[in-house]
């Protein structure tokens, strides 16, 4: 399988014309098999190839059964926890445009205004005065020219924070509605094994009272009566497990879906559940990169090594502009006559000597890379070909 590589330098040219310092990331090619295995064992996989993949269907398409699906819609409206999942979204991606603006320029309309007395001994004039001064100035305070890509970085990683937080509620989606679907048919197993043990029970109970009429004509032996006993009891023992284990589902149906289900809408038993849409056996390894929690690790990982380009981006020159244009007078009306514009134009740029707190900063993002979670640590260093 072939991959991609993103980027291999630190150093790199962008369209904009600045210097990009971050990291790069380097995918490492996957070594697995073309097709499917040749052999007796492996006959079984290639059947169903005219069933459509899984990825081709909607939860919808995938579970046939009517209820199950007002089940798990229910359960996706008023689940809490995916409801914070997409306000994690939305303050995420509220989070990049707050970032991508910092690329653009900040414009600004002030009008201002003021009055001083200025005393006699400290006038030019001999005699004490009153100067006043109005204006109006449309400017641009303090742009960072984004020269060696410390902005660009920062908008990288809140646009890979914001994604890897998407993924995360796609997680919580999935993981939500496989977890209704398995709790929606464990109750209908549990159901009909229930309804099973109970006519066991009634065979049993029939058994026992047959012997239990021969042992009084004589023509059973005492051991046969107990022996009998015995299976009604184990009967009897069944019956409540499965009793309580259908209660046990039902309840854990009914916290999933965050409130109580009709009856209408449990399954009766197993047989009366619609099958799920058949699908085709025949999975590449590589759907495995397009699973949420692979996409969130992958997203992370790009955020941190963006967070590493804005941190090596903190030691070269900032370059900055501060400019205005408008109209300024002593006199409020003839704020805009002819002759009254100004204009100022104040670059600056401040190369840093010595700031301990910098490479220290350097130093955490570097580790961040290296430290994911545990659960995505393996696919991290798969990304970043170490």
């Amino acid at each position: 399988m072939n991959q991609k590589k993103v980027s291999s330098c630190w150093c790199n040219r962008h369209p904009s014309g600045g210097v990009h310092v971050g990291p790069g990331i380097h995918e490492a090619p996957i070594s697995c098999p073309a097709g499917w295995p040749i052999g007796t064992a492996y006959q079984g996989a290639k059947t169903g190839a005219a069933a459509p993949m899984a990825t081709a269907l909607s939860w919808r398409e995938f579970f046939a059964d009517e209820r199950l699906q007002k089940i798990i819609e229910t359960a996706l409206n008023n689940n809490r926890d995916l409801r914070l999942a997409a306000l994690n979204v939305e303050r995420a991606r509220a989070y990049y445009g707050i970032q991508r603006a910092e690329l653009l320029p900040t414009a600004q309309a002030v009008g201002s205004g003021s009055k001083e007395r200025v005393p006699a001994d400290l006038s030019t004039t001999g005699s004490a005065r009153t100067a006043e001064r109005y204006g109006v100035n449309l400017g641009i305070g303090s742009w960072e020219i984004d020269f060696f890509g410390r902005i660009r970085s920062l908008k990288d990683r809140a646009l890979e924070e914001y994604l890897a937080t998407e993924e995360a509620r796609r997680g919580a989606r999935i993981l939500l509605v496989s977890s209704v679907a398995q709790a929606y048919l464990a109750l209908a197993a549990d159901r009909e094994a229930l309804k099973l043990v109970a006519s066991t029970l009634k065979t049993q109970e029939a058994s026992y009272q047959l012997i239990r009429k021969s042992y009084d004509v004589g023509l059973a032996s005492k051991l046969d009566l107990r022996r009998a006993q015995s299976q009604v009891d184990a009967a009897n023992g069944e019956v409540a497990r499965y009793t309580q284990l259908a209660a046990q589902d039902e309840n854990a149906l009914n916290l999933l879906v965050g409130s109580p289900l009709p009856p209408v809408l449990l399954p009766a038993e197993l047989g009366s559940v619609s099958p799920p849409k058949e699908i085709s056996p025949g999975l590449s390894s590589e759907l495995l990169l397009r699973r949420p929690d692979v996409l969130t690790a992958e997203h992370r990982l790009k955020a941190a090594n963006a967070s590493i380009g804005a941190a090596r981006a903190a030691f070269f020159p900032r370059i900055s502009l501060t400019t205005a244009i408008g109209t300024a007078s002593a006199d409020l009306s003839g704020l805009f006559k002819d002759g009254s514009g100004t204009w100022s134009f104040a670059p600056q740029i401040a190369i840093p000597i010595f700031d301990a707190r910098t490479w220290s900063a350097y130093d955490v993002t570097k580790v961040e890379r290296k430290s994911p979670c545990p659960s995505t640590k393996r696919r991290s260093r798969r990304l970043s070909g170490k």
